[in-house]
């Protein structure tokens, strides 16, 4: 009779290595690694003979970085999704792609279970796991950092000792380094002197994916985007694909040390949390994204459209992608976006992204309105009705508490 499958969501770092001898062991699974890739550059170098080293049957290393940028990045785009006004959701809006292509995965080999190398202090297991059960409710999920009983591992020096018990002798250390996390979108740090709020961050050691705004250029570089419907289509001129605007982006943003973020936040388990956040291409894709919808939404649309912004940030950060009530959202974003067309132009200096003009067929602007002098749409003597009408409840309110008010 043949063994019960499990797949291992896979990145080939030290615990999911450990954890490969760890379901054989202790569940007798055949073990079916799965490694996502969503941007994570040189990190899957040399995965495939490290996960058969380490007893897997087999790995899976599946490009979905398209579909990462086209079905959840660029939702999260459109919505202005931002978590505590600060986060941009890179870990976030990644896991249920995961999550999804993980059941396509399980289900194609008849796997019973799906295991995860998320903390149980952590955001990432609920994503994984609330992805999971709306998808497939019947497979079994494993998270061996709850299972204390029999995951007794609490140290690198353990996990190394484990793995090189087992057969298993790849050129792990034991340094402490950041705790890190990495996608097309963004990388995030964790650890070392972040543990410690008063800390300021060792910028010269942490930063990945570009510098400093001190150690940014002294001369500034102007960026020419255009948009459809909401979604980027042009770079200086030239068309892309989203991924690839993102990546050139990436490339931009971190010359000219663009979207550092440094922000404690509020973690779904209920504790807070430090973190920094390399977000270059997405800052820059968020700002002029908005800096466009400047143009052509109208107010009341575009004050709704932030509260439901909000909303999808929520959403999104608690795991929940997999739900009407995102769907839903979605649905009402989609239709605010179907005049988001046009060029938007700034320039990128030393941390900072400066508007330097926009353009769009559905502007709502008028120049014969904004500017001072009087054009036929707009009679100055209207707004003495108006402000009559507006201001009526305030004055009323007033009368009645300083007397002059008959009952």
């Amino acid at each position: 009779m043949s063994k019960e499958k499990v797949v291992l969501a896979y990145s080939g770092g030290l615990d999911t290595t450990a954890i490969i001898p760890w379901l054989k062991e202790n569940f007798d699974y055949e073990v079916i690694c799965c490694c996502i890739d969503c941007g994570q550059g040189e990190e899957l170098d040399g995965l495939e003979e490290r996960a058969k080293l380490s007893g897997a049957s087999k790995l899976y290393i599946e490009n979905i970085i398209d579909e990462f940028c086209d079905d959840y990045i660029m939702p999260c785009v459109k919505a202005g999704a931002v978590y505590e006004n600060k986060y941009l959701l890179g870990t976030s809006m990644a896991r249920p792609v995961i999550a999804k292509r993980l059941v396509e995965i399980a289900r194609k080999e008849g796997a019973t279970a799906i295991c995860h190398g998320a903390t149980g202090k952590g955001n990432d297991q609920i994503r994984f796991e609330l992805g999971i059960k709306a998808l497939a409710p019947d497979l079994k999920i494993i998270a061996p950092w709850r299972m204390t009983d029999i995951w007794t591992m609490q140290s690198r020096e353990e996990e190394i000792e484990y793995c090189q018990a087992h057969g298993i002798n790849l050129p792990f250390d034991t340094k402490h380094s950041y705790s890190r996390d990495r996608n097309l979108w963004h990388i995030s740090h964790e650890g070392l002197e972040l543990e410690d709020p008063a800390c300021e961050p060792n910028y010269d050691d942490l930063l990945v994916l570009g510098v400093s705004p001190e150690k940014a250029p002294d001369e500034a570089e102007y960026v020419t985007m255009t948009f459809e419907a909401g979604v980027p289509k042009t770079l200086n001129g030239k068309t892309m694909k989203v991924s690839e605007i993102i990546t050139e982006l990436n490339t931009l943003g971190g010359k000219h040390g663009i979207g550092i973020v440094d922000i404690v936040e509020n973690r779904v388990v209920g504790m807070k949390s430090r973190g920094v956040y390399e977000t270059p291409g997405g800052t820059i894709l968020m700002e002029a994204h908005q800096q466009l919808e400047e143009l052509v939404l109208d107010r009341a649309t575009y004050e709704v459209k932030k509260d439901m912004g909000n909303k999808f940030a929520q959403i999104v950060y608690e795991g929940k992608w997999f739900t009407p009530l995102r769907e839903a959202i979605q649905a009402f974003i989609d239709v605010t976006q179907q005049y988001v067309t046009g060029e938007v132009k700034f320039k990128l200096y030393k941390g900072n992204i400066i508007k330097a003009g926009e353009t769009s067929p559905y502007s709502l602007y008028s120049e014969s309105l904004a500017s001072f002098t009087t054009g036929d749409l707009y009679d100055h003597h209207d707004a003495d009705g108006f402000i009559t009408l507006f201001g009526l409840p305030l004055k009323v309110r007033a009368m009645k508490m300083q007397g002059m008010l008959d009952e």
